[in-house]
């Protein structure tokens, strides 16, 4: 699925602000998450590493060297390159959480990363949907996949373990009204 300019606004939108019920797809993906702390924390997290990204993917021009980071959290723009002292105890216990879920996986670039949201490339096979917590350290995030049940997500998965979760099980694919009745059941942040 190629992303467009029209669904990288709408994603933007609702990486800030849950969607309405009504607005949802049929299906969507839920990836289960565990966190060691706060799960309200860790979404705002997420949420704080992937806006700066779906907002490039709005207006960036991907035809350049390198892409603006200076609206990229410093610790995840750390995380991959080493510079430790910046990294904080989540993100590096998630940078290692995240190489054991993907079987030694390394850790991505940050402009790797940042150029998956070029509305032109093809690998990042989902959009951002809402995130609901599911319990005192439990988290459901929720993708667009387009009903796909095996698309690529190693982007997101980084993000997400490096944001501070310790286990992500997933993707699933769900009827839109197991999110609804999700979202509907907690108020909006």
């Amino acid at each position: 699925m190629m992303h467009t300019s029209d669904s990288l606004a709408a994603e933007l939108r609702r990486v800030g602000e849950r969607p309405d019920t009504d607005a949802a797809p049929p299906v969507l993906s839920l990836f289960v998450i565990d966190v060691p702390g706060d799960a309200a924390a860790y979404v705002e997290r997420l949420r704080s590493v992937l806006a700066p990204a779906v907002r490039l993917g709005c207006t960036a021009d991907f035809e350049q060297d390198s892409l603006p980071v200076d609206e990229v959290p410093g610790w995840f723009a750390a995380v991959g390159s080493g510079g430790e002292e910046q990294v904080p105890q989540f993100a590096r216990a998630g940078r290692g959480a995240y190489a054991e879920h993907t079987g030694g996986g390394r850790p991505w670039d940050l402009q790797d990363w940042l150029y998956r949201f070029d509305p032109d490339e093809d690998s990042r096979g989902w959009e951002w949907w809402d995130a609901t917590v599911a319990g005192p350290s439990r988290v459901h995030v929720w993708v667009d996949s387009w009903g796909e049940s095996f698309f690529g997500c190693q982007d997101l998965l980084w993000a997400a373990f490096t944001a501070g979760a310790v286990r992500v099980a997933g993707p699933t694919v769900q009827k839109a009204a197991v999110w609804s009745a999700e979202r509907t059941s907690q108020p909006n942040p």
